[in-house]
């Protein structure tokens, strides 16, 4: 699929950009792979990584621009966008620049592909874009929503558009693997509710969802991995199973449970053996054969959260995958 093709991938010397390029390098051999960000000194770190592969390629610039991406697009095949602002309290205090990145920068992004004949387009999303209930969540919603039209909005040019959609990223930076191992040395771990409940998927998981989804898509699919659920106590258990619990509530735009398909949505959502897939309502395309393909409709009302969900990680099974990635854990 990707065999003498150009991919750039937006932010990519962030968790999910660190994992895509060499997986990506080391099952196909792409003609080039931009790393397409504003962070010079991410960049330079990154590149130490990849040495002399002509492959591997940088370019400076910000989604905000669109001048910029429509220079870094001159010739690229396939986009990866993984460039937002991520972390909920920062977008709930910096609204207007969440706004910026997260919804300017994606209508940025399609103009852009559709302009320089960018063949296909997938968009990285959250949880937080279902039922969203903090500022982040509603940009990423809205930016969901600007990549499923886009297929209609690119008129009688081919650039194709489809998102996935995926919780909580095990051991990236930020999250609450790696913000537990710095506390497990105070025996005293800080606790939202104990009710909480969390998706987990590995970044590996994430860029094998991206892959599916460019070799699956017909435009303006949303793609979810079905992945397992923990609830937040048994993850501090597995970090630091002596560890007392210390209750301190939840956070401003905080969720209790993660949801990745919303009842709105079951309309829709068509059931795969490793994945559901959202079609889009407009156009009738939700009806479309060549969408749906093998998939079995969910039943009306269907949701998909972390605390009903079928699979459950055991404390042991994340016990064994922090030691086994420890190394990398939180360091990109």
């Amino acid at each position: 699929m990707f065999n003498d093709k150009t991919i750039l991938i937006t932010g990519g010397t962030g968790s999910f950009g660190h994992t895509f390029v060499p997986m990506t390098l080391k099952r196909f051999n792409p003609r080039k792979l931009i790393i397409f960000s504003r962070d010079e000194m991410k960049q330079w770190e990154m590149a130490k990584l990849y040495g002399s592969d002509s492959r591997v390629r940088f370019f400076i610039g910000d989604v905000r621009d669109k001048d910029r991406l429509h220079r870094a697009l001159d010739g690229v095949d396939f986009v990866v966008h993984a460039a937002a602002t991520k972390i909920v309290p920062t977008a709930e205090y910096n609204p207007f620049e969440c706004v910026k990145t997260n919804i300017n920068g994606a209508m940025n992004l399609i103009d852009a592909c559709i302009d320089q004949g960018v063949k296909r387009v997938v968009a990285l999303s959250t949880d937080k874009a279902s039922s969203p209930a903090n500022l982040y969540g509603a940009t990423k919603l809205a930016s969901d929503k600007l990549f499923v039209s886009g297929n209609s909005y690119a008129g009688s040019h081919d650039t194709r558009f489809a998102v996935v959609r995926y919780g909580n990223v095990m051991g990236s930076r930020g999250s609450v693997i790696p913000f537990f191992l710095t506390r497990a040395h105070t025996n005293k771990l800080p606790i939202t509710d104990s009710r909480m409940t969390r998706f987990m998927i590995t970044l590996e998981q994430g860029v094998e969802l991206v892959w599916h989804a460019f070799n699956d898509m017909v435009g303006g699919e949303i793609y979810v991995k079905k992945i397992p659920s923990m609830v937040i106590t048994d993850i501090a258990k597995a970090v630091a199973p002596e560890a007392e619990h210390e209750i301190i509530g939840i956070r401003p735009g905080e969720k209790l449970h993660e949801q990745m398909i919303s009842p709105e949505d079951s309309y829709h959502t068509y059931e795969y053996p490793e994945h559901y897939k959202i079609l889009p309502a407009i156009h009738q395309w939700s009806e479309d054969a060549n969408r749906i393909k093998d998939g079995i409709k969910v039943p009306e009302g269907f949701t998909y959260e972390s605390d009903n969900n079928k699979d459950w990680m055991s404390v042991q099974a994340l016990k064994t995958w922090i030691e086994q990635n420890k190394a990398k854990i939180g360091t990109i």
